[in-house]
């Protein structure tokens, strides 16, 4: 994995090397733009908006536009001399609870993987743990101080970027000063349909069925094949009225779909077992 910043975590007069490396990959379907008559690939020139005429990426610089239309470039200089003490260490400020923390502020995350002595690397993973806490810290990624949370997970330190408070957007909305009032039977069996899909979080269980749908067509595509149109979904029932029939009615779909998740690794095995005894009996004449 390609390392993205490698410094130091400052553990009180304890340093410990690490490298970061990107925890997550995205798995979208990429395009390219092009020209729809013969698939020819769509190229852009950069132009300086001033003449008119195509610029080298190398002559081209950042520039911060001012209120009043005014450009400031700045260089890579610039940036170099920007006096960031996080630079090259990833800066504890202190350690909270992790349910503390808005998850609307989490942002990307980081492997941090020891470089050096594993022992340090072990202790504060450890200690972290023990004490149910995160570490709240500041690291400089590509010339940009951010605030981040190191935790443990798995055996592996964790340093996930946030967002700064002043770019979170408060709740405003009209419907936050109404007072709505939920009856006790209402409550009840919502809290009925929580329930019966309440369960431990397997990651496994999901996947991403419009990426699938989509490779497929492209496959099929590539294949010449035609492309087969899935049947249109069911149109949705109009607006149910009645509240608790549609809790009630919530309740009882889950339930079924609970029901059908469960036996279906039943089958699976049972199909497993009846391949086996085929294998085997096929073996046994040969």
């Amino acid at each position: 994995m390609q390392t993205v910043w490698k410094g130091s975590i400052s553990f009180g007069l304890v340093s410990i090397p690490v490298r970061l490396v990107s925890a997550t990959q995205e798995k979208d379907v990429s395009f390219r733009q092009v020209h729809a008559a013969d698939g020819g690939r769509i190229r852009y020139k950069r132009v300086c908006d001033a003449g008119g005429h195509e610029v080298a990426y190398a002559d081209i610089a950042k520039g911060y536009e001012l209120p009043g239309g005014q450009m400031v470039v700045l260089t890579d200089e610039d940036f170099d001399d920007l006096p960031i003490t996080s630079s090259r260490s990833v800066e504890v400020l202190g350690f909270v609870p992790f349910s503390q923390i808005d998850p609307t502020a989490l942002n990307r995350a980081y492997y941090a993987e020891p470089t050096g002595d594993t022992k340090p690397y072990a202790l504060l993973r450890d200690s972290l743990e023990r004490s149910g806490r995160v570490g709240v810290v500041k690291v400089a990624l590509r010339n940009k101080e951010r605030l981040a949370v190191l935790r443990s997970f798995e055996g592996v330190l964790i340093v996930q970027t946030m967002l700064w408070p002043d770019e979170i957007r408060r709740p405003e909305f009209d419907f936050l000063d109404e007072d709505v009032e939920v009856r006790k039977q209402e409550m009840a069996m919502a809290e009925s349909y929580i329930d019966t899909l309440a369960g431990d979080f397997d990651p496994e269980e999901y996947h991403d069925e419009y990426r699938e749908a989509l490779l497929e067509v492209v496959n099929a595509k590539a294949e010449g094949q035609e492309v087969v149109t899935p049947p249109e979904a069911e149109p949705a029932e109009g607006k149910v009225v009645d509240l608790m029939d549609a809790l009630r009615r919530s309740v009882e779909e889950a339930k079924q779909g609970r029901a059908e998740k469960s036996a279906a690794p039943a089958k699976k095995r049972t199909a497993k077992k009846t391949a086996a005894k085929k294998t085997a009996a096929k073996r046994k004449s040969a």
